[in-house]
């Protein structure tokens, strides 16, 4: 009997190990203990070696001999190494001395339909590719619709989605067991209203259980179906509301529950001042407020000074245009433990309010001034000097940046990811101020129209980076593009 050997501790390098839906078996697949079993080898007329594709029973007989490393470093047969206790409780999941987990199986079909390896090899595929396999069987569809797959994906569902037409034109709701059984923890529901969500919420009773996060888009909800929706998912601890114009201020001061811990509300044309007092109220345990809203006031982080909201640390307030600098000032006061800032969009913040910031909110990780067109070289230099640990920083659209500020931004030793789309001044020397900078490891500037082939060259002497973005740049050209290739071969190239 042939035992596959299988790290918990490298993916599979590739997807030739998946078998196909007309039942076909893998040519190969990538052992945890050494290389891959390879078809089966052969010289053609003039010496040079190449592979066959065996068949399933020969390719088995092939592996029959597979060794394993033993934790002496020896080779050894599961024969030499004896039996194997059951790991972490699995059944037929053999330990091996290295700590690797053995399958015996006598063939690669059998293989994948051991459950206990399909579990840990769908582990390393992306939801997409789960999707799709999903459908090549019923056993393997059993396993992946196993709630440990999905925790970490939100589904969509459109009103259409909801329903299906019958035969005499009425509309029933769908079934949605499918949907049940993968477990998901959040959802996101797409113009619905007050009667589409209590559809929902009577038609998924083992999802109203475990559901920790819903998102509403576009949708007629009105102040009863806000409060009723939060009533009835009583496990709900982050809501977002995006696009909605039926609820009311009045609405949130009633619905909203103490146990939510983050809120999004964007382009929700009800929402203004009192609407925010409402949430510093309501809401004692908030750790995530993401506000999009064009009528609040400076007034606005007043409430939250009132309240003195200590568990929030992530606070994005995106095209605010009536906040000035004395929001930032309410802001500081507040709000010192914050880690995430978004002041996106808010345009009459100026160089005064940015060092406040970096004077005061000495935690910040993330900073996002993007679309903040008053900003000028010297924020950036409150922001080198004083906020040490900053690992993010976003300054799309801030037309007055030059190369004098991105000289600033250069001796940051933790700035990771840096944004600088659509700065019209920033040129080649300000870019070789970012050449030395050994933390980054994802950079965009994207639409900078200054910038030259001969400066965006120079960025390939950062090995490390993961992600670069030039597209828009008119020094972009198809020559650099395949120099960046060759030279950042472990970076995404955004063009």
């Amino acid at each position: 009997m042939a035992s596959v050997l299988v790290s918990r501790t490298s993916a599979p390098t590739n997807m030739n190990g998946i078998p196909d839906s007309d039942g076909d078996s893998p040519t190969h697949m990538q052992q945890g203990g050494g290389s891959p079993c390879k078809p089966a080898r052969q010289q053609d007329a003039s010496g040079a070696e190449t592979y066959v594709k065996l068949s399933p029973n020969d390719l088995g007989a092939s592996c029959e001999g597979l060794a394993m490393m033993t934790h002496n470093g020896q080779s050894a047969s599961k024969q030499q190494m004896g039996g194997g206790s059951v790991q972490n409780g699995c059944e037929g999941a053999e330990s091996s001395p290295t700590g690797h987990v053995l399958f015996t199986a006598q063939s690669f079909e059998e293989l994948f339909l051991d459950k206990i390896f399909l579990q840990r090899l769908f582990l390393y595929l992306t939801p997409v590719e789960r999707c799709g396999l999903a459908h090549v069987c019923k056993s393997w569809k059993e396993v992946l619709y196993q709630p440990m797959f999905w925790k970490t994906v939100t589904p969509i569902l459109h009103r259409r989605d909801l329903y299906e037409e019958q035969d005499d034109g009425n509309k029933n709701f769908t079934s949605l067991s499918s949907f049940e059984l993968r477990g998901f923890e959040s959802v996101c529901l797409v113009s619905v209203s007050d009667l589409d969500i209590c559809e929902f919420i009577d038609h998924c009773p083992r999802t109203k259980k475990f559901l920790r996060a819903i998102s509403l888009k576009r949708s007629t909800v009105t102040d009863a179906g806000l409060e009723v929706m939060l009533e009835q998912l009583g496990t709900v601890t982050s809501l977002e509301l995006s696009g909605c114009n039926d609820f009311t201020e009045a609405g949130l001061w009633a619905s909203l529950q103490p146990r939510l811990t983050a809120l999004s509300i964007s382009d929700c044309i009800n929402v203004a001042d009192e609407s925010v007092a409402a949430i510093a109220q309501r809401l004692p345990h908030l750790r995530e407020l993401n506000l999009q809203a064009y009528h609040v006031t400076d007034a606005v982080l007043g409430c939250l000074v009132a309240q003195r909201c200590g568990t929030l640390t992530t606070l994005r307030l995106k095209s605010c245009w009536e906040l000035t600098n004395q929001a930032v000032v309410n802001l500081i006061h507040c709000l010192p433990q914050l880690t995430t800032l978004s002041l996106s969009g808010c345009s009459k913040i100026t160089d005064e309010a940015i060092e406040l910031i970096a004077e005061n909110l000495g935690q910040l990780r993330c900073l996002d001034l993007s679309w903040c067109p008053r900003i000028t070289d010297a924020a950036l230099e409150y922001i080198a000097c004083d906020l040490p640990k900053l690992e993010e920083l976003t300054l799309d659209r801030c037309v007055r940046i030059t190369d004098t500020g991105v000289g600033f931004l250069a001796t940051m030793g933790c700035l990771r990811a840096l944004y600088l789309r659509w700065c019209c001044q920033v040129q080649d020397f300000g870019l070789q101020h970012l050449y030395g900078m050994k933390s980054l490891l994802v950079l965009s500037v994207a639409g900078c129209p200054l910038l030259t082939a001969s400066g965006l060259s120079g960025l390939a002497q950062l090995k490390q980076m993961e992600e670069l973005e030039v597209t828009n740049c008119p020094g972009a050209s198809p020559k650099l593009l395949q120099y960046f290739s060759a030279n950042l071969s472990a970076c995404i190239l955004i063009h």
